[in-house]
């Protein structure tokens, strides 16, 4: 930043304070953050459709023999990129959102803005069976960081522009503005209070106002309710939010279990080459894991299901309904190892909308089944598409909510919310239950590093270790004098505990000024009793590198200690005392708290 835009900006944050409030200043940033965050999402979709665009007449024109090669060459693109110009590896869009609100205090890269740009239409255009979502909130978040960071507000309102971007750049792709709110809500743990909803409205409005004038009344889903909640259906929505939530355990599972198989290959070449392959050959034989999976969902929500499913090496048997409930289901199970192959080769993009891809073809699944039993039964096979991706969007990303506003936006009405609670909660429920976390978070938990609707879980999690550790304490040496001690140490000190070091800074015990009281006035002993003889183990130790905050208020409710020694890489750091961590998690809870 030059010098002529520093002092303009100066100039322009002084005026601000002097005329706009604080309130007034986070509502008029919602605003542009939202606007910014609707422009990256139409930006990231006309880039992707362009490139589809470019190579569908190809793939008709050879017969489906470039979906082989398709995938390989867009995640060499992408490779390429990342290698020589990124220069990072790729991460999870919102995981990577929410370990920067946890532990970076809300801050992204500045490439982080335009690389989803790039990387995901790369990804997904050439047949990566990825959704775009991710990226786009991924890209409006780092615009909204940056942007907190040019204007220095501080750290709780970054967060709160962080959500604002999730629910613009949502409500830009889905137009759907409540369903944009409730997923920052669930997704980004942001508190639902008068504090938070205003700015996630106004972001949310903004957002869907940008993608209608860049595409006008255009949408994603051209569907109109032609039936409605029948209580009769009740008990087969019921067997629908049970098959979504095995889904959902079963998407979660085969994601992880994918990644770890490519992570025994140590190059990024051998997962490019492996990943493209293996789609190529998905695609060519499942043709509706091309891309997103927009136009199969429309399509089964048409009722056009041969149309969705495309030309396949099965085409002569499509007579049968039971081979395309066959084919169908094949949809269910391979989209899932799709998306996860795409993102294990090197691929960029997200698992919102393969998610909703799975589910529509399940819920679809169930409807024909029920109608080809030819037990007197009949459902409407367009309800269960949509409500089958409310179960999936449920279990999957484990929130229920934005999955039940965000179909019935989709679908201009209230008429299925019912049967849409139904669903999605049964499926919520069991899932929660088999899977504490998930694709978005399991890492995260495990680091210890994951923001929820916990407060005081939160609040330990945004506490930072090295903003309580102390290091104003006198180390002494095992083989020092007391006499040498109390002249150079304790005198000298306005603690009451020495940490014994050898002379490899290695913390080898402690010394209590109440384990030498009753020596320190006698004289005799000052050459003949040692720091070793005096020393004993500290009731516990923190260890920098892999304690997390909970860990570290753990050991001092444990141990009954005032003050622990932290050791880093084998060598002594500091001491937390008890009292600063208490003072650090109220000022925390105060900063947290609305």
């Amino acid at each position: 930043m030059s010098y002529d835009t520093k002092s303009l900006l100066k100039k322009v944050l002084k005026w601000r304070y002097k005329h706009i409030s604080n309130k007034t200043f986070v509502h008029l940033l919602s605003v542009v953050i939202g606007l910014l965050a609707g422009l990256a999402a139409v930006t990231l979709k006309n880039l992707t459709y362009f490139i589809e665009a470019l190579l569908e007449k190809g793939i008709v024109f050879s017969e489906n023999q470039l979906y082989f090669v398709l995938p390989v060459i867009g995640l060499t693109l992408v490779y390429l990129y990342v290698k020589f110009v990124h220069k990072h590896p790729l991460g999870h869009a919102v995981s990577s959102i929410l370990y920067a609100l946890s532990q970076k205090k809300g801050l992204l890269r500045l490439k982080n803005i335009y690389t989803p740009l790039i990387a995901a239409p790369l990804t997904v255009g050439f047949g990566g069976s990825v959704g775009l979502l991710g990226p786009a909130v991924e890209s409006g978040a780092a615009l909204s960081s940056n942007l907190g960071r040019w204007l220095h507000v501080d750290v709780k309102t970054r967060s709160l522009l962080i959500a604002c971007a999730s629910a613009g750049a949502m409500a830009s792709i889905f137009q759907s503005p409540i369903a944009a709110i409730v997923f920052a809500v669930e997704v980004f743990s942001i508190d639902f209070t008068m504090l938070s909803v205003l700015p996630l409205l106004l972001a949310s409005i903004s957002g869907v106002l940008t993608s209608y004038f860049f595409l006008g009344n255009e949408v994603l889903f051209n569907f109109s309710l032609t039936a409605g909640f029948e209580l009769n259906d009740v008990l087969f929505y019921v067997v629908l939010g049970v098959g979504t939530a095995v889904a959902s355990i079963y998407f979660t599972k085969m994601y992880f279990w994918i990644l770890k198989v490519f992570h025994r290959f140590k190059s990024p070449k051998y997962k490019l080459l492996i990943g493209g392959i293996a789609i190529g050959v998905m695609l060519y034989g499942i043709p509706p894991l091309y891309g997103e999976g927009f136009g199969f969902i429309n399509k089964l929500l048409d009722g056009e299901h041969l149309s969705a499913l495309g030309s396949t090496p099965f085409d002569a048997y499509l007579d049968n309904i039971w081979v395309v409930i066959a084919l169908l289901f094949g949809i269910t199970i391979f989209k899932a190892i799709a998306m996860t192959t795409t993102f294990a080769a090197g691929g960029a993009g997200g698992i919102f909308i393969p998610t909703m891809v799975m589910g529509s073809a399940l819920g679809n699944v169930v409807a024909k089944v029920i109608n080809a039993l030819g037990l007197g039964f009949q459902v409407s096979e367009s309800n269960f598409t949509l409500i089958g991706m409310a179960g999936l969007i449920a279990g999957v990303i484990h929130a229920p909510l934005t999955a039940i506003f965000l179909i019935a936006e989709i679908t201009g009405g209230y008429e299925l919310f019912v049967p849409l609670m139904i669903t999605a909660s049964i499926s919520y429920l069991i899932t929660k239950n088999a899977l504490d976390y998930t694709i978005y978070t399991k890492e995260l938990a495990q680091k210890d590093a994951l923001l929820t609707h916990n407060k005081d879980q939160a609040v330990l999690t945004l506490m930072q270790l090295d903003d309580v550790i102390e290091q104003n304490f006198k180390a002494v040496n095992p083989n020092m004098t007391l006499g040498t001690m109390l002249l150079k140490s304790v005198s000298k000190s306005n603690r009451n505990i020495f940490p014994v070091l050898d002379d490899d800074k290695v913390m080898v015990g402690i010394v209590l000024l109440d384990d030498i009281r009753e020596f320190m006035f006698d004289t005799a002993r000052y050459e003949t009793l040692f720091v070793k003889d005096l020393m004993h183990a500290a009731p516990e130790y923190i260890f920098y590198e892999s304690d997390s905050m909970k860990q570290v208020m753990q050991k001092f409710q444990d141990s009954g200690a005032w003050n622990l020694p932290v050791i880093s890489n084998g060598k002594y750091k500091g001491f937390i005392s008890k009292s600063k961590l208490l003072t650090a998690y109220r000022r925390q809870l105060i900063n947290y708290s609305p």
